[in-house]
């Protein structure tokens, strides 16, 4: 039986640069994935784009494939990612440049038409309202501080560059799974909903690299092996859809069922309901069998019919932040802390600074769990005062910047930290989720070939 191997290169944009070359080079491989985009990525990209119109795509990502290039050709690996962020074009671009430089003949894809910034006016005026999927509000009423609105889009443009010989295809929002499906589409010519099922959960594994194989996992965590070395995950894929996730003999990290069952349940919301642009899984009906050292088999997910609608993924200005830290020693370290943070928004009252939240935490001892926490022990050696401020006026947060290092001298005693200078302010990107009819996208999606030679 057929069996396409999908290798995991990039959980996310500043993931671990030599898992790539460890995929590529410690076994068989057909096709790597590498995943570069979140949420925030996009707005960070397209705020990189405004200020250099040659930017606005994961720019490690080029010298990596100059890297790889030469041993991607000669081992027929073929690369799919999204590392195109807000300029697919870009990208692909600087990715013949680097092919030329390593002298290998390829094909590199470029899949644009996700990014809707330009067309956010036309769109709302043909009836796209675009509504907030949490809060049902209409996107006109923030429309001048939209910075990035992406479509999350699927398999089809994917498989249509794989079609036309691509060796390399970038993208910019593609669903994270898509990244793997897609060429498993293109591979065994799926259209049955539960065998795309199976490739989505195959996606879902893959996403997020080494989560998968064993880096982040929970479960007897402190026995897993050799993580300076950690072996990414991989999915082996029969025609059937049912599949095995490994990762390359002698490499570190662990892929068992508790691993892999810990991400899957990653960003899960109703399991039944899994929503791609190319089908609905269901993963409650999904078995993970242990068939030998990492080596674990997954099967029985099943799919239905796709929705009409993409999602659509927009970042907006929403305000302003600031963080600021101070260290206090024992004894009475939390007390100080704490103190500290009284002085501090007595400050503001009599300065008439106005912020829509101000966050105090006490790193080393309630920071993760909060009022769970309980009180602190008597003993605790430090802790660091991590207190931060966001709202719509500059003014108010800039002055808070100025507000923390005259606590040195001028708040409790034992400050053995003052982290990283005055605190920087920062502008807050929102995130705004929607949905639009597919239609509206679809036509716009457009596949180039460009030739290295």
């Amino acid at each position: 039986m057929k069996t396409i191997r999908v290798g995991s290169g990039q959980g996310f944009w500043g993931d671990d640069l030599d898992a790539p070359v460890r995929q590529v080079e410690g076994g068989p491989l057909d096709y790597l994935m590498m995943d570069y985009l979140a949420e925030v990525t996009m707005s960070i990209m397209q705020k990189q784009r405004s200020r250099n119109p040659e930017a606005g795509y994961a720019r490690d990502f080029i010298p990596l494939m100059e890297r790889l290039f030469p041993t991607l050709i000669e081992k027929g690996v073929r690369v799919v990612t999204n590392a195109g962020g807000v300029n697919p074009t870009g990208c692909g671009e600087a990715l013949l440049e680097v092919g030329r430089k390593a002298g290998v003949r390829a094909k590199i894809g470029v899949v644009t038409g996700d990014d809707l910034l330009e067309r956010l006016p036309s769109l709302i005026a043909e009836g796209h309202e675009l509504r907030n999927m949490e809060t049902d509000e209409p996107l006109e009423g923030i429309l001048d501080r939209v910075q990035s609105a992406n479509a999350y889009i699927g398999s089809t443009p994917i498989v249509r560059a794989l079609e036309g010989g691509a060796d390399v295809i970038v993208t910019g929002r593609s669903t994270d799974t898509a990244l793997t499906y897609g060429p498993l589409i293109h591979e065994f010519g799926w259209d049955d909903p539960d065998r795309i099922a199976q490739g989505v959960i195959a996606g879902h594994i893959n996403e997020c690299g080494a989560q998968a194989s064993g880096g982040n996992a929970m479960v007897d965590w402190w026995t897993i092996p050799a993580m300076e070395a950690v072996g990414f995950p991989l999915v082996e894929v029969s025609e059937d859809g049912t599949f095995i996730v490994t990762k390359h003999p002698g490499t570190g990290g662990r892929i068992n069922r508790a691993v892999v069952t810990e991400q899957i349940l990653y960003e899960m919301g109703d399991p039944s309901e899994y929503i791609t642009p190319d089908v609905v899984a269901d993963f409650s009906t999904l078995d993970l069998d242990e068939i030998g050292p990492d080596r674990v088999r997954v099967h029985g997910v099943r799919g239905r019919p796709a929705t009409d609608f993409l999602k659509v993924s927009i970042a907006y200005v929403d305000g302003w932040k600031a963080t600021g830290t101070l260290v206090y020693a024992w004894p009475d370290a939390a007390d100080k802390a704490r103190a500290a943070d009284r002085i501090l928004r007595a400050r503001f009252d009599r300065l008439g600074l106005e912020f829509d939240e101000v966050r105090t935490e006490l790193v080393g001892w309630d920071a993760t769990h909060g009022h769970l926490a309980g009180p602190p022990p008597a003993d605790l050696p430090e802790v660091q005062l991590r207190i931060a401020v966001r709202g719509s006026d500059r003014a108010s947060v800039e002055r808070f910047t100025r507000e923390i290092a005259p606590l040195v001298l001028t708040g409790p005693p034992s400050v053995t930290g003052f982290a990283g200078g005055r605190p920087r302010v920062q502008e807050i990107m929102a995130y705004w989720p929607a949905l639009i009819r597919k239609e509206a996208v679809q036509p716009h999606l457009d596949v180039r070939i460009l030739e290295v030679t």
